[in-house]
């Protein structure tokens, strides 16, 4: 069996789906809509082309002018694509996802430093709200298309604050993002398993984000919710009766202990009152209080064992 849990995997596994056929199991979309939703320019293409409810979007082109972009301020940037190690993009960004323009003489002050990125962006209209106000769909659809498994869920904290990666989740009861969500892998012919973000505007629309068609860290907090996608999944592929499956159950809640501790600092969350929420979460990346030791272990041995790798060395 083959699972994916980021963008290179991803492709890798579309690309050579063929060949990878013969020995491995595994479901993934459409090649031409993996490639779609990869890029951000081809998203743009595909959402304008089905009416998808996405905010007002450009393309910018590497060296383009303040005057290319006809959109209302404020608005982000965002790289044509998602890798982490993109050093192009953390020189723009940083390790957000996206950029804040508030004005157009913002942008034009900043014009230089991006077009030395030698990058090119997507630029987008702002839908104003902090990161609670970002709200995620996901879903299993089997290989004819039927929607078999799905839930929601919200963002409690991000690092850095804004834009950033999530350290802290909830599972939802969001009828309208389960609805939305279902109608949009209805209108790709979507199959496999994905997680779309959405942000709810003050009047309560949502907007479409972006879509990921991959297996996400949500997937641990789905599981705990009711809903393991993985294990359906696997089931699927290995030909066994599936279970019966009941929706996920809100209020369930996620957090990455030591990125969250610096998320909720950066978000001022006294100290107190964090710790009284992670005593309460109900899942903990990496952590499992009845087998502390690899997570105790990883944290003392991770930090030498990653100064040897960069010395190219040994430990003695």
């Amino acid at each position: 069996m083959l699972f994916y849990d980021n963008d290179g995997y991803l492709a890798l596994i579309s690309r050579f789906r063929a060949g990878l056929a013969d020995h491995f199991a595994f479901i993934v979309p459409d090649a031409t809509l993996v490639e779609d939703l990869l890029d951000k320019q081809r998203f743009l293409s595909l959402a304008t082309r089905l009416a998808l409810p996405i905010p007002a979007t450009r393309h910018l082109t590497h060296g383009f002018v303040v005057s290319d972009v006809d959109l209302t301020f404020p608005l982000i940037l965002k790289p044509l694509t998602r890798d982490d190690r993109d050093r192009a993009w953390v020189h723009v960004g940083g390790f957000a996802k996206a950029i804040r323009f508030q004005t157009r003489d913002a942008l034009r002050a900043d014009l230089p430093r991006l077009q030395r990125s030698g990058m090119a962006f997507i630029a987008q209209t702002l839908i104003p709200g902090p990161e609670t106000a970002v709200e995620s769909y996901h879903v299993y659809a089997d290989v004819e298309g039927s929607v078999v498994a799905d839930f929601a869920g919200r963002k409690i904290r991000t690092l850095p604050p804004e834009f950033g990666h999530s350290t802290a989740l909830v599972t939802t009861v969001a009828a309208d993002v389960i609805s939305t969500g279902r109608q949009i892998v209805r209108a790709l012919g979507f199959t496999g398993v994905a997680k779309m973000d959405f942000k709810r505007d003050r009047a309560g629309q949502l907007h479409l984000l972006e879509i990921n068609p991959r297996f996400t860290l949500w997937n641990h907090l789905g599981a705990r919710a009711g809903i393991n996608v993985p294990a359906i999944v696997f089931g699927d592929l290995a030909g066994w009766a599936r279970p019966t499956i009941r929706p996920a159950r809100a209020g369930v809640t996620w957090c990455d202990l030591w990125k969250d501790a610096r998320a909720a600092r950066l978000a001022r969350v006294p100290f107190v009152s964090w710790l009284r929420w992670v005593a309460s979460c109900d899942v903990k990346s990496e952590l499992a209080w009845d087998d502390p030791l690899p997570f105790l272990l990883g944290k003392v041995a991770a930090r030498p064992l990653r100064a040897i790798a960069r010395r190219g060395g040994t430990a003695h």
